[in-house]
């Protein structure tokens, strides 16, 4: 999975930071600025958004149930009212309240000097093109799968992320599919929601169950396992992997953004009954 920056640099054939600069009146550099203030934010928020395999999945249906991967393809379309639309209720999954996405467009002003006004603009943009990029990359794995499957192989559809985060295992048996802790911890959703109502699900299930031949056992929920659970961890690293920002900030840059964060939790948790 590409880190987020390198996916935004990706987008449009490589020409999306050219399209934004244009739309929002700045050089590419300044343009590329405005993104990498931005990456620690989205990177923070996505982590947050997902601390089990069901989370996940639902932000990944939410990205093949609309047609965020025209966004990815075309910038033109995210500047739309549909896309600016889209890509508010994509901020809204991320961060959570508009409270955090000001306040996150407030500090990413202090850090490169770019107004909040053009931020607040930028944002649902950058969210449309995530999660396109989501999308492609996500059906591209799963796409691999099923011709894996069509050839009576093994269907490994995190095999690549899992390498990349150093969390994959050897294989241990015949099925190396089922073998994959993070594959394990992914069976809690077989138990929460059915396949056939879901087409993000639908596609796993059917993988999965190929592989071994029979159904994947249950497992417990993500709620019954304890933190030190190798599952649990696998899905940790995974999900770190996967939203990581792909760029360096200092550690004072990033812990207020951690505070930002920290700050809108707090204040849920005083305004609850």
């Amino acid at each position: 999975m590409l880190p987020l920056f390198e996916m935004m640099m990706k987008a449009q054939d490589g020409h999306a930071m050219e399209a934004m600069a244009k739309q929002f009146g700045l050089a590419q550099e300044q343009m590329q600025q405005a993104v990498a203030a931005l990456m620690p934010a989205f990177s923070t928020g996505l982590k947050r958004s997902v601390t089990n395999p069901y989370d996940f999945t639902s932000l990944m249906n939410a990205a093949a149930s609309g047609n965020y991967g025209q966004y990815f393809e075309d910038l033109g379309k995210a500047f739309s009212p549909q896309g600016i639309a889209d890509g508010n209720n994509v901020l809204a999954l991320i961060f959570g309240s508009k409270d955090v996405s000001r306040a996150v467009a407030a500090q990413a002003e202090q850090m490169s000097g770019i107004g909040q006004d053009i931020y607040k603009r930028m944002m649902p943009v950058m969210a449309n093109t995530m999660m396109g990029g989501f999308f492609k990359q996500m059906a591209s794995q799963f796409q691999a799968a099923g011709e894996a499957i069509a050839q009576g192989k093994p269907a490994d559809v995190f095999g690549q992320w899992l390498e990349a985060a150093g969390l994959k295992e050897k294989p241990k048996s015949a099925n190396p599919f089922l073998d994959n802790p993070f594959t394990q911890s992914f069976q809690v959703l077989m138990k929460r929601a059915s396949s056939a109502d879901n087409p993000f699900l639908a596609m796993f299930g059917a993988s999965g169950n190929t592989a071994s031949g029979t159904p994947a056992p249950a497992a417990e929920s993500a709620e019954e396992k304890p933190a030190t659970d190798p599952a649990a961890s696998a899905f940790s690293g995974f999900v770190g992997q996967m939203f990581d920002s792909g760029i360096e900030v200092q550690k004072a840059y990033q812990k207020s953004v951690e505070s930002i964060f920290d700050g809108y939790l707090s204040a849920m948790k005083q305004n609850r009954p």
